[in-house]
């Protein structure tokens, strides 16, 4: 991988291109509530703003992974930071809902090309513990990224409006796209996927694979329910407990804290606890954690209980990602970026289609995201149990 100064620089250039999911979607969460007044629409169809973004990122990656292992990880990448920005700064002059949610989607699918590229890169460069270990080192600088966005915009609400948020993310696309300038290709001519048509045909026997698909499956139902949070707990602690757009941003930050510093725990053991058992810790947690958070929203628990049912189960969502990815990435070579897209698609997807729903009981009504989020980890601990361990025990 390099020297520790050039390994340093790529963890945060990756960590900044794996970032573009939450910043895309974490950053603007205060305004919400405020955007519903100002389009004159509803909960549900605010929400699908989100939506828009992760059907983006979803149908981005399944078209730049198998791109990049054809034409490399640099020029897609530049092309996708360039639309990015672009994108990000058409969100800013939106006049209306059905313009806004159109430029969210290319948002979505231009950011994915910085997410997939990510992934494919740290199978590049790493393969084995010392994967688990990068791509963990990943999920904690992404981790950063919940932290800071929903404070940073609960802060830029004080001195502009929601189109601000926007703009901001437009200067980071730009930013990116200069990084990509001076990033060293990783996946040299020789090793790249002769043609387009068969990094695409790849896709099929991706998902033939049973234990592959496992993952997919078991991060396409982790996801949502992660997702389930994301869109909810805007309405959840400021419709519901009445707490301000910046004690809300702070709020949020604190639990991507919490991701983040969970996702020093399999950085460090990696080499020495094995992946299937962090997995499985973290499948069981979150839906222990999720089952006491339903409780708390179906008895209207104080606020303080239903912070910390959240913090029992969110934070594992940084445990299983560097789990789940380095398993399922282990006997991926050349097919790493069609691979990294596959998951990337099924996570993204989910959320994509969760989001609306969280808000079909009005913005008042926790208990459709409560349930989901109970639903989707209990689905995912089944995925794991029915196509993973089995293969695993061979």
């Amino acid at each position: 991988m390099g020297n520790k100064k050039s390994r340093i620089w790529l963890t945060f250039f990756l960590g900044a291109l794996a970032a573009l999911a939450p910043l895309s979607t974490d950053m603007y969460l205060p305004s919400l509530p405020v955007m519903t007044a100002v389009f004159g629409a509803g909960p549900s169809l605010i929400q699908l703003t989100l939506t828009m973004t992760m059907a983006g990122m979803a149908a981005g990656q399944l078209l730049a992974g198998p791109v990049s292992d054809q034409r490399g990880r640099r020029r897609p990448l530049l092309v996708g930071m360039l639309v990015f920005a672009g994108s990000s700064l058409g969100c800013v002059f939106a006049d209306s809902i059905g313009w806004f949610l159109g430029f969210r989607f290319v948002q979505g699918l231009s950011g994915a090309v910085g997410i997939v590229t990510a992934r494919a890169i740290a199978r590049d460069v790493c393969e084995g513990a010392e994967l688990t270990r990068f791509f963990a080192l990943l999920m904690l600088v992404n981790g950063l990224a919940p932290v800071l966005a929903p404070v940073i915009g609960g802060q830029v609400l004080l001195f502009t409006s929601w189109r601000g948020v926007f703009g901001l993310l437009s200067a980071i696309g730009l930013i990116l796209t200069l990084a990509t300038l001076i990033f060293r290709e990783t996946l040299p001519s020789e090793h790249r996927i002769r043609s387009l048509t068969a990094s695409f045909r790849s896709f099929g026997g991706l998902l033939k694979d049973r234990y592959f698909l496992g993952h997919c499956l078991l991060q396409c139902c982790f996801f949502g329910a992660f997702f389930a949070y994301i869109s909810g707990s805007s309405f959840l602690f400021q419709d519901v407990y009445g707490i301000s757009a910046q004690a809300f941003s702070f709020l949020f930050g604190g639990i991507g804290a919490a991701i983040a510093l969970v996702g020093l725990i399999p950085a460090r053991l990696a080499g020495r606890v094995s992946d299937e058992r962090l997995l499985v810790w973290s499948l069981v947690q979150a839906l222990a954690g999720s089952a006491a958070f339903f409780v708390c929203c179906w008895l209207r628990a104080p606020f303080v209980l239903t912070v910390l049912s959240l913090l029992l189960t969110i934070p594992m969502v940084s445990v299983l990602g560097a789990a789940s990815f380095s398993l399922a990435m282990r006997t991926q070579g050349k097919n790493a970026g069609s691979a990294a897209a596959l998951i990337g698609f099924f996570s993204m997807i989910s959320g994509g289609l969760i989001a609306p729903l969280v808000g079909i009981g009005g913005s008042g009504n926790p208990m459709p995201m409560a349930v989901i989020m109970v639903t989707g980890y209990a689905a995912a601990l089944l995925f794991y149990w029915w196509m993973i361990r089995p293969q695993q025990a061979q």
